[in-house]
């Protein structure tokens, strides 16, 4: 472990504890309060039963429970998010789309995802222990603008403890390989403390985290490509706020996170099509692993203003942000040159964010009727380009300037009877200047022929609307429907860096307008839950790949998009002590222009879960998560191979448990097993990409210990 950086994280945790107070579990907020509340689907505060659409919500009790098992948010999100596809068992999550498109992620309601290049890793932009709870709103939505296709997963952070001046916990851990415990062994420590001191309130949390070697079932590390083997894990978050008067306050959050895989490892390179997996060994002595450390750096900082009452029945919200992304990928040996001496490349996304938004709730009841409007104004300002770390550019800076002004409406009739209205007004103008492409060559006789291009203005405007219906009959069917339209010109910077033309107005850089349809319901009898939705979208001019042999590149095809399926979720609590839920995912989609199915980098393989929550005794709980994925073979050989991200996906099954003992007071002692009965598999994404190194296999059996201490 880095020593230095070490010995400056524990006194940061550990300080506070002269001055711990007693603290109990009792202490902690309501899990049954929070799983009645959601706030990203119309940025307002309001309750589930309002609400006509499909949402999640991952209360902190599952994120104590997976934490014990792994701090992969991708993990955590497939196994307790139906339609979200299954976890890639890295660092990326490409392919882990939301009901077949990509959503966004946000951190209290701002983006973190770089839409304008999605890199797919957004999804790792904070650490769990930094986050109170996790909303999930499925389906394309234009209340939130650009890169929203698939849905909303909002990280809500965690609040300050109203009740004392400094509450918290420290907790250290051990994960390790059951395989092959050899070099496997990482670390784990993170720590919060939060408290209220008259008018200030505040949180602080710190996570810091060694890798070791990550083994599959066999026993061999798992390949490199979004490893994170010998990964190094950072998290650092604060908030900051205060009360001035009844109604008016002040929010300050920071938040930095990053995480580097530095490695002395190196892949022996497999393939879907030859069957044989790619995993890492150590490099010969005396060579070194080529590129920088790759992994996900970001941070942000947020000012909210808040006043309760500007005017009658009126709150107003101020939000105003930054952020600075760069995020570094592996070597690559497709991105060579061998003209200009490049035996390689390293690609990174740069993104810098600024926005302002204005929100305006206001609320107005007669006799039988309740109304909300919610009303305001988005600005926001990405500059996001893609160059290669050794100076090359991949991706011109783009430098997007969008405001939106938006109306969302809630009628509420006779406390059962929801409509739920809305419109959102889109201003886009995505500067790029001249450019060039680059030549990239697979081999020195297959490479992509630069061009250049002339930059301009590219200017896009959309009206998109909303309109949804709810209605609580009885607790035993409360059905809802809605329409939702999404304005999407996500990864423009993917048809850039492939142009092959020499005017970026002739380039195919035309937004999607997708249309979102979904029905559904829920059912309450006793201590049985439902819950059911069906769900059709469609885009005017998706984005997928087709590979071109001529010049080794994957080129964009745009064409119209239709994407549908369904989900179920079942739950029955035996007990206070005992619980069960089930769910079941299925989608499909289609270029409907050449009627061909999407590949895996959209369409998931059918999912489903069983989670079991037990609580033996008060000092202890079980969890135990059983994860199926099933077939999806759709794609046929192109000359005897699997082509792009179409190749076959065979079913697997894996179970994993944790535990948590509470041995004395304020003193926790946990356990986490990943992969239990150490199940040989290959992720459904490394089955599914045909690209060279992808096809890694799963975690092998895991085993985490840790001890955690309350104050």
């Amino acid at each position: 472990m880095n020593k230095s950086k070490l010995a400056l994280l524990i006194p940061l945790l550990l300080t506070s504890t002269s001055y711990a107070q007693s603290y109990s579990q009792t202490d902690a907020p309501d899990e049954t309060d929070v799983e009645r509340i959601v706030v990203t689907g119309s940025r307002i505060v309001e309750s589930i039963d309002e609400v006509p659409a499909t949402i999640t919500i991952i209360t902190r009790q599952q994120i104590e429970a997976q934490l014990k098992v792994s701090s992969e948010l991708q993990t955590m999100l497939a196994t307790l998010v139906p339609g979200m596809a299954p976890s890639t068992g890295t660092s990326s999550n490409s392919s882990q789309t939301l009901r077949g498109r990509s959503p966004l992620v946000m951190i209290d309601g701002v983006p973190q995802s770089t839409p304008l290049r999605n890199g797919a890793l957004g999804i790792r932009t904070i650490d769990a222990n930094s986050i109170e709870r996790i909303e999930v709103i499925k389906g394309a939505t234009s209340v939130y603008g650009n890169g929203a296709a698939g849905g909303i997963i909002n990280y809500i952070t965690k609040r300050p403890n109203g009740d004392s001046a400094i509450t918290g916990e420290v907790s250290l851990s051990s994960r390790f390989s059951a395989v092959e415990f050899e070099d496997s062994a990482g670390q784990r420590i993170e720590g919060m403390m939060n408290g209220q001191i008259d008018n200030f309130s505040y949180v602080a949390s710190a996570s810091y985290e060694e890798y070791g070697l990550q083994k599959d079932a066999d026993g061999d590390v798992i390949g490199l490509k979004y490893g994170l083997s010998d990964a190094v894990m950072q998290n650092y978050f604060a908030k900051l706020g205060y009360q001035f008067t009844d109604d008016i306050s002040m929010q300050l959050v920071f938040n930095h996170y990053e995480s580097e895989q530095d490695s002395d490892l190196m892949d022996v390179v497999g393939s879907v099509n030859t069957g044989v997996k790619t995993y890492a060994i150590r490099a010969p002595e005396g060579t070194d692993a080529p590129g920088e450390p790759q992994g996900p750096n970001n941070q942000n900082i947020m000012l909210k203003y808040t006043d309760e009452e500007i005017f009658t029945n009126t709150q107003l919200v101020v939000d105003a942000y930054a952020q600075e992304i760069e995020n570094i990928f592996f070597f690559s040996y497709v991105l060579a040159n061998l003209d200009e001496g490049y035996t390689g490349g390293q690609s990174l996304i740069k993104s810098d964010k600024k926005g302002l938004r204005a929100t305006l709730n206001s609320q107005v009841e007669w006799d039988n009727l309740e109304a909300t409007f919610i009303y305001g104004i988005d600005a926001l300002n990405d500059k996001t380009s893609q160059p290669l770390v050794d100076g090359r550019m991949w991706v011109p800076e783009m430098d997007m300037e969008n405001l939106a002004g938006f109306l969302q409406t809630k009628w509420v009739f006779e406390d059962d009877f929801i409509i739920k209205a809305g419109v959102r007004r889109e201003n886009i103008d995505l500067v790029v200047n001249d450019y060039s492409t680059l030549k990239l060559c697979r081999t020195p006789d297959t490479c992509s022929v630069p061009v250049d291009v002339v930059g301009d203005t590219l200017e896009y405007s959309a009206t998109t609307y909303n309109f949804g219906i709810r209605y609580n009959w009885q607790a035993y069917f409360q059905p809802f429907a809605n329409y939702s339209q999404g304005s999407d010109i996500s990864d423009i910077g993917r048809l850039l860096r492939t142009a092959t033309v020499n005017d970026i107005a002739d380039i195919h850089t035309e937004a999607s307008i997708i249309d979102n349809y979904e029905v559904g319901f829920t059912s309450v009898l006793d201590k049985f839950r439902m819950e059911f939705s069906a769900y059709r979208s469609t885009s005017e001019l998706g984005t997928t790949n087709k590979y071109d042999p001529a010049t080794g590149v994957y080129m964009p095809v745009r064409a119209p998009q239709e994407i549908y399926g369904y989900e179920a979720l079942a739950q029955y609590t035996f007990s206070n002590d005992l619980d069960v839920t089930a769910t079941y995912a299925w989608v499909e989609g289609k270029d409907t222009a050449n009627d061909v199915y999407l590949g895996a980098k959209q369409i998931s393989a059918p999912k489903g879960t069983i989670n079991v929550n037990w609580s033996p005794v008060d000092e202890a709980n079980l969890s135990l998560t059983y994860l199926y994925v099933g077939d999806r073979k759709r794609f046929d050989k192109v000359d005897g191979e699997y082509v792009g991200d179409k190749g076959p996906i065979d079913s697997y099954h894996v179970v994993n448990v944790s535990g948590h003992y509470n041995f004395a007071q304020n003193w926790d002692a946990f356990i986490g097993i990943e992969n239990l009965f150490n199940q040989d598999y290959y992720p459904a994404k490394s089955q599914a990409y045909t690209y060279s190194g992808y096809n890694v296999k799963g975690l092998g059996t895991s085993v985490n210990l840790g001890i955690k201490y309350l104050f």
